[in-house]
C-alpha cells in the first residue's frame, strides 16, 4: 500500500497513539468534517490529532511545530499549538501531530453576528501577530507576491467559474482587481502572517470571532495577504471599524489588500461549485461564502489610517 493509499482510520490514530504516546490513548478519538492537506481527529475534549494526508503535508506540519510555539504566546485569541509530534511508523510513514483543540464552529458553516466585536478582535488579533520576521522565517511559494504578479491565477479563476456563479458585475470586479495591481508594492519589513485566512480556517462562538486555526500556510511579507480577511471574514459594514482599530494599514496596503479580498472570493467560489458538482477538493460550504465576500468587496467604503 502506497503513501497516498493509506486509509486513515479510528483503530489507526488509536494504534498510533497507543505505540507512541500511551498515556493519551484512552481518550474518545472522534472524527472532525473538513481538512485539506491534513485529517483531523478530536482527541478527548481538549486535544486534536493532525494526519498528513498529501505529499507536501509533512513538510508545512513541521514548519507550525517550529513556530507555533513562538507565535502563539503572544497571540490573543486562542490557535492551535503542538504539545506531541508523532513520528513515521511502520504504522503510518508520515510526522504526525497532536495539538490543542480550538473550540468553535467554522465560520464557513455560521455566520458572524457581533460584526464590531469581531473587528476589534481580528484587529487585535493581527497587529499582534504583524511583527517583523526574524530572517530565517519561511517563505511563501504561492502566496505573498504583489497582486501584479497574480494576474494569472485571477483571470484564471474569473474564467473558471461557471455562468452564474456571482451576480456581479465582471467589470467590477476586474476594477477593483486592476486598483490592486497599480498600487505600490510594501516597502516595510517582511511581517509574520498566518497566510491562508478565510472561513474555513476561523473559529466563531457567541457571534463573533473565537479563535484562528491551521497556520500551515504562514510566512513572512506583505500584510495585505492577511489583511484582506477584513473582507472575507467579517460581515458587511465592519471592515471600516476594523481597519480604524488596527490603524496601521496605509492606502496602498488597503487597495492590495482589498484586491486580494476579491481573488480569494473567486477562489472560494470555484472551490464551492466543484462541491456542488462532487469534483475533487470541492468544498460545498465555500461558495456561498465566496459569494459573500465578493459583495462587500464591492460595496464597502474604508477609511484608512497613515502607520504609526
Amino acid at each position: 500500500m502506497t503513501e497516498s493509499e493509506i486509509e486513515i482510520t479510528a483503530e489507526l490514530v488509536h494504534a498510533l497513539l497507543k505505540e507512541q504516546h500511551p498515556d493519551l490513548a484512552g481518550l474518545t478519538i472522534r472524527e472532525v468534517a473538513g481538512g485539506w492537506g491534513n485529517q483531523m481527529w478530536r482527541l478527548g475534549d481538549e486535544l486534536a490529532v493532525r494526519m498528513p494526508r498529501t505529499e507536501g503535508a509533512p513538510d508545512l506540519l513541521r514548519k507550525e511545530c517550529r513556530w507555533l510555539p513562538v507565535l502563539a504566546p503572544r497571540l490573543p485569541l486562542p490557535v492551535p499549538n503542538p504539545v506531541r509530534i508523532g513520528e513515521p511508523s511502520a504504522r503510518f510513514p508520515r510526522p504526525w501531530t497532536i495539538m490543542t483543540w480550538v473550540p468553535g464552529e467554522p465560520l464557513d458553516c455560521t455566520s458572524i453576528s457581533r460584526g464590531d466585536h469581531a473587528a476589534d478582535a481580528l484587529a487585535g488579533f493581527l497587529r499582534a501577530l504583524h511583527v517583523e520576521a526574524p530572517a530565517e522565517a519561511p517563505a511563501s511559494l504561492d502566496r505573498g507576491a504583489h497582486p501584479k504578479n497574480c494576474t494569472d491565477g485571477f483571470e484564471n479563476f474569473l474564467q473558471a467559474i461557471a455562468p452564474g456563479g456571482f451576480a456581479a458585475d465582471v467589470r467590477a470586479v476586474r476594477a477593483v482587481w486592476d486598483d490592486a495591481v497599480a498600487a505600490p508594492e510594501w516597502e516595510g519589513p517582511p511581517v509574520w502572517l498566518h497566510g491562508d485566512l478565510h472561513p474555513a480556517n476561523v473559529v466563531v462562538s457567541d457571534g463573533t470571532l473565537a479563535g484562528v486555526i491551521d497556520f500551515d500556510a504562514m510566512f513572512a511579507g506583505d500584510p495585505a495577504w492577511d489583511l484582506a480577511a477584513a473582507w472575507v471574514l467579517l460581515p458587511a459594514g465592519a471592515a471600516s471599524r476594523f481597519f480604524e482599530v488596527y490603524a496601521h494599514a496605509d492606502e496602498a496596503t488597503v487597495r492590495r489588500a482589498r484586491g486580494l479580498a476579491a481573488l480569494k472570493s473567486l477562489f472560494l467560489i470555484l472551490m464551492g461549485q466543484n462541491g456542488e458538482r462532487g469534483l475533487p477538493g470541492g468544498k460545498p460550504t465555500w461558495g456561498p461564502a465566496g459569494r459573500a465576500v465578493l459583495d462587500r468587496v464591492l460595496t464597502s467604503s474604508v477609511r484608512w489610517t497613515s502607520p504609526a
